[in-house]
C-alpha cells in the first residue's frame, strides 16, 4: 500500500468513524444515561467488533452473502427490529440516580460487538473501505491495513462520543432537555434504518 493510499484510508476511516450513525448515537446515549465507566464495555465492543467484521468480510464472508442472499435479507430485518428496540430503550430511558444507578444496564461488550453485524452504516463502510483501499497485488496486506486503521479510529471515536454524552449529562440537568435529547437520539437511530431497508 502506497503512502498516498494509506493517507486516503486514514481520512476515510476518520470520517466514517466520527460522523453520526447508529454506533455513535447509542454510545452518546449510553454516556448520558450511564456515564463513561459503565459505557466502557460497549466502547471496547464497538472498537473491536467493527474491525472484526471488516476482517470477516475481507476474508470471504461477503462471497457467502452473494451466494446466499437470503442470509443477508434475514440479517437485515433482524437488525432493523433490534435497532427499533434500542431506539425505544433510548427514548424511554431515565437518568441514572442514586436509586437506579445499580439497575442501569448499558450494552455489554458482546452486545456492542454483535451490533456491528446489524449496523447498516457499518456494512456500507466496510465494503467501501475494502473495495477502495485494497490492491489485488497485495490484497491481504491491504485488508490488514484497513482493519488496523479502523481499530484505532473505532476506539477513539467510540470513546469520544461516549464522553460527549457524559459532558451533555453534566450540562443538561433539566429533565425536559434530557428527554428531548434522548428522543432526538432515538429518532436518529430510526432514520439510520432507511439505507438498510432500501438496499
Amino acid at each position: 500500500m502506497t503512502n498516498d493510499l494509506f493517507l486516503a484510508l486514514v481520512v476515510f476511516a476518520a470520517i466514517a468513524a466520527y460522523t453520526p450513525g447508529p454506533n455513535n448515537s447509542i454510545l452518546m446515549a449510553s454516556g448520558i444515561n450511564y456515564g463513561f465507566r459503565k459505557t466502557l464495555p460497549m466502547i471496547f465492543g464497538v472498537g473491536l467488533g467493527f474491525p472484526l467484521m471488516i476482517a470477516c468480510v475481507g476474508l470471504g464472508l461477503g462471497k457467502i452473502f452473494e451466494i446466499f442472499p437470503q442470509i443477508y435479507t434475514a440479517l437485515k430485518y433482524l437488525g432493523a427490529a433490534y435497532m427499533l428496540w434500542l431506539a425505544y430503550k433510548i427514548a424511554t430511558s431515565q437518568p441514572s440516580s442514586g436509586e437506579n444507578e445499580n439497575a442501569a444496564k448499558p450494552l455489554t461488550f458482546l452486545q456492542g460487538a454483535a451490533f456491528q453485524w446489524v449496523n447498516p452504516k457499518g456494512w456500507i463502510m466496510s465494503v467501501t473501505a475494502l473495495s477502495a483501499y485494497t490492491l489485488a497485488s497485495d490484497y491481504y496486506f491491504g485488508v490488514a491495513a484497513v482493519v488496523a486503521t479502523f481499530v484505532f479510529m473505532g476506539f477513539t471515536s467510540a470513546a469520544t462520543w461516549a464522553m460527549f454524552g457524559v459532558i451533555l449529562k453534566e450540562v443538561m440537568r433539566n429533565p425536559k432537555w434530557f428527554k428531548l435529547i434522548n428522543y432526538g437520539l432515538a429518532t436518529l437511530l430510526i432514520l439510520s434504518l432507511v439505507p438498510l431497508l432500501l438496499h
